[in-house]
């Protein structure tokens, strides 16, 4: 259960990219290699074939081809007609899809803010290698805050909408993924940035975004207060999305108890990561921002820890 707290992000002008942090990300910008293509055209070398792109081959010509594909040069040299064939290029589109809940707005610093600075990052990547990326809010159903841009010149534009968004309201994963399903029909990299703490049947959406052609990433974000609670006696939990309140007692047994949903939460996400041939990793505070990013742009599935901070 996430629980509301008095701690509030920084002012909405905070930078999400300082130096240091483009620095790191600059080193990891040839890491990004998705396995799925938008066929839109863009930058690098797919598989569909078509006249948008770099020459990958001569074949025959055949009665019916078109006769500006003719390679005249070529069938000057050889007095056998040929055409050029080529891999049309295509683009990817990464879909930075941010639960901005209540319960994200847990934590010092929030987690809202983690997953901002995470989704910035992979944005900043995506743009740099020439990619395209768009802004989705994540809650009771998907809104998006800033459709496809590509190139660094559309960076302001995407961190503009991630710095716009708020912690507040429910949410419903699973609602979401099939929005994401239904607006994105072509194939691109899903990231999904949440604290994956509902309940509801979020795997079997995911299972329909893969048969779809995207590829999934999952990053969960935690506050340390969560991965590795300091509670001690008796306690009143709030939760921040239904504003129920859980009395108990937290002692050793209630640390164990907690510790065991914790990780088998962390097991169900590498489990439906492994599943649909996605990525899972998991950020704990802003100290393992950068870690996590890079997570992402290698596809590992991370297995739980006692901690990660």
């Amino acid at each position: 259960m996430s629980v509301s707290a008095a701690e509030h992000e920084p002012s909405r002008g905070a930078s999400l990219l300082d130096p240091a942090f483009l620095q790191e990300l600059a080193a990891m910008r040839r890491l990004l290699k998705p396995r799925s293509r938008s066929a839109a055209v863009g930058a690098h070398l797919g598989k569909r074939r078509g006249g948008h792109a770099e020459f990958a081959e001569h074949r025959a010509y055949v009665p019916g081809d078109d006769p500006r594909r003719v390679d005249w040069a070529a069938f000057a040299r050889t007095g056998s007609p040929v055409v050029k064939v080529f891999r049309a290029e295509e683009d990817t589109c990464v879909r930075l899809v941010v639960d901005a809940s209540a319960s994200l707005g847990f934590g010092s610093p929030t987690k809202l803010l983690v997953a901002k600075k995470i989704a910035a990052g992979l944005a900043y990547v995506a743009l740099a290698e020439s990619e395209r990326a768009e802004v989705a809010c994540a809650r009771e159903r998907l809104s998006v805050t800033q459709g496809p841009t590509r190139g660094r010149a559309g960076l302001p534009r995407v961190l503009t909408a991630l710095d716009a968004l708020v912690a507040d309201g429910g949410t419903k994963l699973a609602a979401v993924i099939d929005d994401a399903v239904g607006r994105f029909r072509r194939p691109g990299m899903l990231v999904l940035l949440s604290d994956f703490m509902d309940q509801g049947p979020w795997e079997a959406a995911l299972g329909r975004a893969h048969a779809g052609g995207h590829e999934i990433a999952l990053v969960q974000v935690l506050s340390r207060e969560e991965a590795s609670p300091d509670f001690d006696g008796d306690v009143a939990l709030v939760d921040a999305e239904t504003g129920e309140t859980v009395e108990l007692t937290f002692d050793e047994d209630t640390r164990s108890a907690y510790e065991a949903r914790l990780f088998a939460l962390y097991e169900r996400l590498a489990t439906i990561a492994t599943k649909v041939r996605g990525s899972y990793a998991r950020a704990v505070g802003d100290e393992t921002i950068v870690r996590t990013i890079s997570r992402v742009l290698t596809r590992t599935v991370e297995r739980w820890e006692v901690s990660s901070s």
